[in-house]
């Protein structure tokens, strides 16, 4: 009985399965996606998608931080007057030189010129440099945002060859200031201005000097040098580091064609940030003086006075009753230390003097007859350049 049963049900399973599969079977004929899984279609939602990292070697974040902060600076200047002017109309000279005369007549066009701008002040305030503006009638400034508005000379200090200034506008990008202290050869920088003219331009090189002097630029130079593009119109422009930062302000640059040579120079940071808040503060930069004359010590001087090596500053003239003057200093002695920091040639000796306030008193380490000693003195304040006989 049993085994009838089970047969019976087991028959009845086939018989359930082959229907089953004819049924699939028919399915699959006439319709042959029947089962088969469907694929989603693949939709990229363009606002939803994750940024993409910045690339290896790239620097727009430093370029988006700093080029709003850099302006385009034109400038104008007022045509010279004709001095033949009180003889163009003169019958007898009429006369004897009208042809000549009339070319005398055609008029002298306005002088333009161009250059760049870091703004430093949400209030308005650009640095710029003191040649980009120094013969200027009229000062245009143009904005990273297209806006153009004139502005007006706060104040200059040729001998750094900086200047500020201001337009009428607020909540302006500002640059954030970098400590150009903690450069070192090497470090990527890049440089941002408006070369030729062409327009808002970044171009990205290497620091490749620090403490550039000696190149008859500025009375105080202390230049990084920099191998990024430099170009005319650059001029008062910045000069980043990979954060975005100012570390100089591009100034000049060694061609022989007018054109990038690779050898540009920017003024520090650290030195253009002082320059700016003094004229902030007072309208004018107020520096250091001693009264002294100096000159590089020389291997064949070096050798003379005894010296290790060839460093340090001989003092050849001392102006009657300067600071100098006053504290015994003489010609002969050799500079080489102010308040601790070592002077390694007459350029750094005079940029130390002139970081000291006028009426501070200071520490001069000098060697007079083979002896070192250290004289104390008190900074007074430098005169204007053509009043000074001898620093």
């Amino acid at each position: 009985m049993n085994q009838q049963l089970h047969k019976k049900i087991w028959l009845m399973f086939a018989q359930t399965a082959t229907v089953c599969m004819a049924l699939l079977f028919v399915l699959r004929l006439f319709n042959p996606d029947f089962l088969r899984q469907k694929e989603h279609a693949l939709v990229v939602d363009q606002n939803n998608t994750t940024q993409l990292a910045t690339p290896a070697g790239s620097y727009r974040h430093a370029a988006k931080k700093a080029m709003p902060s850099v302006v385009n600076i034109f400038t104008t200047k007022a045509p010279t007057p004709n001095p033949h002017e009180k003889f163009l109309d003169d019958p007898v000279f009429r006369h004897f030189f009208g042809d000549q005369l009339d070319e005398l007549e055609t008029p002298s066009q306005p002088e333009n010129s161009l250059g760049s701008g870091v703004i430093v002040s949400t209030k308005g305030l650009i640095l710029t440099n003191n040649h980009v503006i120094a013969t200027a009638d009229s000062i245009e400034v143009a904005l990273s945002d297209g806006r153009k508005m004139s502005a007006k000379v706060v104040g200059t200090d040729p001998d750094t060859d900086l200047a500020l200034i201001k337009v009428d506008a607020d909540n302006l990008p500002a640059i954030t200031f970098a400590s150009s202290d903690k450069l070192s050869v090497g470090d990527v920088v890049l440089a941002i201005g408006n070369p030729f003219g062409v327009g808002q331009t970044i171009t990205q090189g290497i620091v490749s000097a620090l403490g550039r002097t000696h190149l008859g630029i500025n009375i105080y130079e202390n230049f990084i040098q920099t191998d990024a593009s430099i170009n005319p119109g650059n001029s008062g422009g910045a000069l980043i580091d990979t954060e975005g930062n100012l570390v100089g302000v591009n100034s000049a640059i060694y061609s022989r064609s007018g054109g990038s040579m690779g050898i540009g120079f920017a003024i520090p940071a650290t030195l253009a940030r002082q320059v700016t808040e003094q004229i902030i503060a007072q309208g004018n930069v107020t520096r250091g003086w001693i009264g002294i004359e100096a000159q590089d010590i020389t291997p064949e001087l070096a050798e003379s006075f005894k010296l290790s090596r060839p460093q340090g500053a001989l003092i050849a003239g001392v102006l009657r009753a300067s600071p100098a003057d006053k504290a015994g200093l003489r010609a002969g002695d050799i500079l080489l230390a102010i308040e601790g920091k070592p002077v390694i040639d007459s350029a750094a000796m005079l940029n130390l003097i002139a970081a000291l306030k006028p009426g501070q008193k200071a520490t001069l380490r000098i060697a007079r007859a083979e002896a070192i000693i250290n004289i104390s003195i008190t900074i007074g304040k430098r005169p204007k350049p053509n009043d000074i006989v001898s620093e």
